[in-house]
């Protein structure tokens, strides 16, 4: 399994939600799991690391218990997220029974440094029925000392039980100095101009940021752009091909695309344009889509056209 994603990144802003967590940690009694939920690249994982430190007393990321929470190497925390297939050199497309049975094995320890023991779920909604079942089991009967993180992007996806058994922290775009700060440290020899356009692009999150700085000089914008305005069967075959030779391509073009249907949806309800239902119905066809691919493995490029098909329609 790769090393977990954001696990050692600062953490800019989401000061409401760590306040929230805080309060309720002082107040003597903090419920046993919580919901992270945002949209992709939201810092959802970055922030249930940063979680895990303040109960594991490394809240200081350079202190030893710190680096070990950010390692992911601390006695007590155990991180769960989908496998990584070595071959295919990508995420496994659930996260399976074998993959969250350690929990119990780990829940039946006592804490090595005599504290709290944390779980980290990275992707709750990637759970297929038996982890699901798994975990709600433990959800129903938590052991003591224990809290369980569960990141999601999509928590409808989430069994219902499951839902209603965690304390949900819904995580907010960070606002503009926040994400100036984000680029900065992780790109700090892009351009003003450069960092200016991703900030107007990546809607306060910083994950999504490291796409847009991939995408140099704004390739795949261009290309979500003129496929809403319409493009021939050839000329998505083209835009295909090009969108999968990129990094990140096949996710960035979904997300800005996704932006841009639900964008001209909100502006035609306003105007009182009745197209506004069919460019819904294409937002939520594109999302659905993504989601379809990325979480069966589905062919990337049939995804592709069935997108830019649905798109050059509206």
């Amino acid at each position: 399994m790769q090393e977990p994603r954001s696990a050692s990144l600062h953490l800019h802003g989401h000061q409401a939600a760590l306040q929230a967590f805080r309060q309720a940690m002082q107040g003597g009694r903090l419920p046993h799991a919580w919901l992270i939920t945002g949209p992709p690249g939201i810092g959802k994982a970055t922030f249930a690391f940063r979680l895990a430190r303040i109960l594991l007393g490394g809240e200081d990321e350079a202190s030893p218990a710190g680096r070990r929470v950010s390692a992911a190497t601390h006695a007590d925390l155990l991180v769960v997220a989908r496998g990584f297939d070595e071959k295919r050199h990508k995420y496994r497309s659930e996260i399976v029974a074998d993959d969250v049975r350690p929990i119990n094995s780990f829940l039946r320890r006592t804490a090595a440094e005599g504290g709290w023991r944390v779980v980290i779920v990275d992707g709750a909604e990637y759970m297929n029925r038996s982890a699901a079942n798994a975990v709600l089991k433990i959800l129903e009967e938590p052991p003591p000392a224990t809290v369980l993180l569960l990141t999601c992007s999509a928590p409808g996806r989430l069994l219902p039980t499951i839902r209603s058994r965690c304390r949900k922290l819904e995580l907010a775009p960070l606002d503009t100095a926040d994400m100036s700060a984000v680029l900065h440290a992780q790109a700090p020899e892009t351009s003003a101009a450069e960092i200016q356009r991703v900030m107007a692009e990546a809607h306060g999150a910083p994950g999504r940021d490291l796409a847009l700085l991939a995408d140099k000089g704004g390739e795949i914008a261009s290309l979500v752009h003129e496929v809403v305005q319409g493009v021939t069967p050839l000329r998505s075959y083209e835009i295909a091909e090009t969108i999968l030779r990129r990094d990140y391509g096949f996710s960035l073009f979904f997300s800005l695309l996704s932006d841009t249907l639900q964008m001209q949806a909100r502006q035609a309800a306003r105007l009182g344009n009745p197209q506004c239902v069919a460019l819904a119905s294409a937002w939520e066809a594109t999302m659905r889509k993504h989601a379809e691919t990325e979480r069966f493995n589905l062919d990337k490029q049939e995804a592709l056209l069935e997108a830019m098909t649905i798109a050059s329609r509206e």
